[in-house]
């Protein structure tokens, strides 16, 4: 089964002017002929990516997007019209995102942290920057101290909010930063605090005696490599 916002390997089973094509047993679908391999035949297998084109047709192309349905990306807004914003995601046809799946209204030439969906009822590729959907509001997979991967996808006053193993919501805060974070960035950290909200803390750094440990490491590395000197007082 073709399967829409993800990359499908084809066969070549009809060519026509304007492109070929392409099947895989079940459904055949379009490659316009400015995206053909050069010397493809019938029978070649090619890998291909599908989505709706701008009459919202399905269609293959071989330009590969910079996310796929499933994935969370850093795109960034190139229009914003009364329905809502789109984004420039590497292919002809821009990414759609509606304003009810816009955590915060989108201004275009800005740069927002989203994820790419397919709804299977109405056959439509979107973006939403809303993340409700993939938290979990237990928190007994987590515990105090532990390292956990962070997916940074929005900065407010005091922090930056950030996906905890893409399945929890947590918070970094600024003053407790030794370097910049930037939207989109993932990396390690560790839960600092588990309130009884659910509210999450997280640190860059582990806590207590072990970061300390930590920061000793980082020191020493650093002053091997700058010949035992380092600019500060």
């Amino acid at each position: 089964m073709i399967q829409p916002g993800k990359y499908n390997r084809l066969e070549i089973v009809r060519e026509v002017d304007f492109g070929v094509y392409l099947a895989d047993g079940e459904e055949s679908i379009l490659l316009p002929r400015k995206y053909v391999p050069v010397d493809s035949k019938i029978g070649d297998h090619v890998e291909v990516f599908v989505y709706y084109d701008s009459e919202d047709r399905i269609i293959a192309t071989t330009r590969r997007p910079y996310a796929t349905v499933g994935d969370i990306a850093l795109l960034e807004v190139v229009a914003v019209t009364p329905l809502g914003a789109f984004l420039d995601w590497g292919l002809e046809k821009d990414l759609f995102v509606p304003f009810r799946e816009q955590r915060k209204r989108m201004a275009t030439g800005r740069k927002y942290v989203v994820r790419v969906c397919y709804d299977r009822v109405s056959d439509r590729i979107f973006a939403s920057s809303r993340f409700t959907p993939l938290l979990n509001r237990s928190t007994d997979d987590l515990a105090v101290g532990q390292q956990v991967k962070l997916l940074v996808y929005d900065e407010i006053d005091i922090g930056f909010l950030v996906l905890i193993n893409r399945c929890h919501q947590g918070m970094v805060y600024k003053n407790q930063l030794f370097r910049q974070l930037k939207l989109g960035e993932e990396t390690n950290g560790f839960i600092a605090k588990l309130a009884d909200n659910g509210n999450i803390d997280v640190s860059l750094q582990r806590q207590g005696m072990a970061g300390v440990e930590d920061a000793r490491e980082r020191i020493l590395t650093a002053l091997q490599g700058n010949d035992g000197r380092l600019p500060f007082t």
